[in-house]
């Protein structure tokens, strides 16, 4: 054949594999999963305006996990990193861990709660619990407190995994633990301190069968929804459960797993957060998990995919996807 009509048929090859490569590549934009690069674990999911963000912890040994990145995004496809916006230099007494942050804004300022140095005797270790503050979500974040928020072991709850939930009344409570244990305690309004229950007390436990760590919580429909993670952190049936009461405060009685491992997609699926869009009863879960080709513990990545509930309001199992969800813009 000669070298003209090669050329030709070479092109008019190329052309049709690319206009046949355009044709399965026409619906609607996806997250894809992960939704952004690198080893990042713990997601917490928020709103803030017409952005959506994510605030990991920076999975890695804990030595080097002494900073934490966030990213944005108008749609849930197209992310922006935002590096660094808090570290050990400007948290002087986070030596390392520095993990699983979970942020609200309050008065015009935020304020972002994260664990660190991974303390198991509040008697002669510094670390649990602190609180940084920034005039915006990508901050840069300093100190607010200059020591932790919580810094002893409550109830048998080290002092990790904290997630900020607002009630319906406008008060803000502390959520949190690790070790197979979960405390809630009454934020003053500043963000400083606690306020007691009425009973005296200032952590109170509410542990139910099954929890490990990583709680959230939310509202839905007049139930309050409870969720954790069970099994351990580096292995491949760490999961996500959940339980509903009437309160904040429980009693909570676990309903059952909906977030875990698919031989097929990924293991070590759980620590994760929900985003519901305004107005809407849409719901995401952000989550990590650890891709079927990696078997170091802290190469996690953060993924999302919707969360359904049924008639009666039960959370249904989530198919955990490569794809990810389809664009979604907040108006």
């Amino acid at each position: 054949m000669p070298n003209f009509r090669r050329s030709i048929l070479s092109f008019s090859l190329s052309f049709f594999a690319l206009c046949s490569f355009a044709q399965t590549n026409t619906g609607p934009a996806k997250s894809g999963n992960p939704i952004f690069p690198g080893w990042y674990a713990d997601p917490e999911g928020v709103l803030f305006g017409n952005q959506y963000w994510v605030y990991p912890t920076y999975s890695a040994p804990y030595e080097q996990q002494v900073f934490l990145d966030a990213f944005s995004s108008p749609d849930l496809v197209t992310w922006t990193k935002h590096s660094r916006i808090v570290d050990s230099t400007a948290v002087k007494w986070a030596k390392k861990a520095m993990w699983a942050p979970s942020i609200v804004e309050k008065g015009g300022q935020y304020f972002l709660f994260f664990g660190a140095n991974d303390i198991h005797d509040s008697k002669k270790e510094v670390g649990g619990i602190g609180v940084a503050v920034a005039n915006n979500p990508a901050g840069p974040f300093r100190d607010y407190l200059g020591k932790p928020l919580v810094g002893e072991i409550h109830n048998g709850a080290q002092p990790i995994d904290q997630y900020v939930f607002k009630d319906q009344d406008g008060q803000y409570y502390l959520v949190y633990g690790g070790w197979g244990h979960c405390n809630i305690a009454r934020l003053k309004d500043d963000f400083t301190g606690f306020l007691p229950f009425p009973d005296g007390t200032t952590f109170r436990e509410i542990t139910p069968k099954g929890y490990v760590e990583g709680p959230t919580m939310f509202i839905r429909q007049g139930k309050y929804y409870f969720m954790w993670s069970e099994g351990g952190w580096t292995g491949p049936n760490y999961s996500v459960a959940y339980a509903v009461a009437k309160s904040p405060f429980g009693p909570f009685e676990r309903v059952g797993k909906i977030l875990q491992q698919d031989p097929n997609v990924a293991r070590g699926a759980g620590h994760h957060s929900v985003i519901q869009v305004p107005g809407t009863d849409d719901w995401y879960i952000v989550y990590h998990r650890r891709p079927l080709t990696e078997t170091d513990g802290n190469h996690r990545e953060t993924c999302i995919d919707h969360m359904y509930f049924d008639a009666d309001g039960a959370i249904k199992p989530v198919k955990i996807t490569v794809d990810g969800v389809e664009a979604r813009s907040l108006k």
